[in-house]
């Protein structure tokens, strides 16, 4: 559907001209489960997005609708369900929600939702939704926000709402994403710089076709064990608040002190840490064969310390290994399924997607879908 089709089908719905949001996915280069442990990630916004039309009606009601995915949806603003209903319109009705505590007189609204994202891929379609609602609701008030503070508005609405305790980084890098550039994001901080991606390299995502659902899965497990360890450290280092200020050393003198699998997933975190400020800056350097062994190392420690990924991410991690033009992968997002991301050379680009289809079929006799994607711009409005 292109826009000239979403608002055609927006004015035959509602009789209404809208007014368009966009909202891109992202893809994580480096830096996985760090974000909720206040440490620091490196995601590029991709060119699938997520665009929300809408325009204002004279009643209270909000009415949400997508021609992707069921159900017709109508809400009184002033009196929002307290629950989820566990359906797509619940990342909707969740930013609602979090504007109205905020304070945000919201007005009735029309809303009709297009995603081209793949659900369950690890792209965050659910970050993009939350953004690109947020800034289509609050065009139809008299207040602004600032990017950086919709990201964290839209975190709040995923976490207390929807129930899947995600940290910053999907929020923040549909809002803030640039053209041709990775984003190194402090998570506690919000500090960040963009980090130039080498102009001959391509991104390639490929979907193994395994869903994840993160509100369901070991996502909030994972998040629980961080903070029993940092429960741990905190008896022997007072100042500790988050794993981001767990050092190396720090791991290695109590090493002995820690139960087997919060060791596991401590050292999961620390070491990831460090990778992504490194890997920013061999990226940055053009140091490729340095970035290739530090996603290496990122997709062992996933599977084996943090122990989210599956045997056909795996496969498809395996399958990308020789191809030409091949730089550097792993597996991208909150695990469990997903894709996988590659940067591979763009001259090879067309062959590698071709190539680790085919592996990838061959060793799990399923169909993967391939993406060649480059970095593009954060959120926005369209004319």
């Amino acid at each position: 559907m292109n826009l000239t089709e979403l608002v055609q089908h927006f004015e035959e719905r509602f009789r209404a001209h809208p007014r368009i949001f966009r909202a891109p996915g992202r893809v994580n280069l480096i830096g996985e489960h760090t974000d909720y442990n206040d440490g620091f990630v490196m995601p590029a916004a991709v060119a699938f997005s997520t665009y929300v039309a809408i325009a204002p009606r004279a009643d209270r009601k909000l009415a949400v609708h997508s021609q992707q995915f069921p159900g017709d949806f109508e809400f009184d603003l002033d009196h929002l369900p307290p629950q989820r209903a566990r359906a797509w319109c619940d990342y909707v009705v969740g930013v609602a929600a979090v504007l109205g505590q905020r304070g945000f007189k919201l007005s009735g609204a029309n809303m009709l939702a297009h995603g081209e994202i793949p659900m369950g891929a690890g792209l965050s379609s659910s970050a993009a939704i939350e953004v690109a609602s947020a800034l289509a609701m609050m065009s139809l008030t008299d207040a602004t926000m600032p990017l950086p503070e919709i990201a964290r508005l839209c975190r709040e609405a995923e976490n207390s709402y929807v129930g899947a305790h995600v940290g910053i980084m999907d929020q923040f890098v549909s809002c803030m994403g640039k053209a041709g550039h990775a984003i190194l994001l402090d998570c506690r901080s919000l500090e960040f710089q963009a980090v130039p991606i080498p102009r001959d390299l391509q991104l390639i995502v490929c979907n193994t076709m395994v869903k994840h659902e993160v509100a369901t899965s070991g996502y909030n497990v994972r998040r629980a064990e961080c903070e029993e360890g940092v429960r741990f450290f905190a008896k022997w280092y007072p100042n500790i608040r988050a794993l981001r200020d767990v050092s190396a050393e720090m791991l290695e003198q109590h090493r002995n002190d820690l139960p087997p699998i919060i060791l596991k997933r401590c050292t999961h975190v620390i070491l990831e840490n460090q990778r992504t400020v490194d890997a920013a800056h061999y990226f940055a350097t053009g140091d490729l064969a340095r970035m290739k062994d530090l996603m290496a190392e990122s997709h062992a420690s996933m599977r084996d310390l943090y122990e989210i990924s599956c045997p056909e991410v795996d496969a498809m991690v395996e399958a990308a290994q020789g191809l030409p033009g091949f730089c550097g992968g792993r597996m991208t997002g909150g695990g469990f399924g997903g894709c996988t991301i590659n940067l591979v050379r763009e001259a090879s680009a067309a062959d590698f997607a071709l190539q680790i289809a085919e592996r990838y079929q061959r060793a799990t006799d399923i169909k993967p879908q391939i993406y060649i994607c480059s970095a593009e711009d954060g959120a926005q409005a369209l004319s």
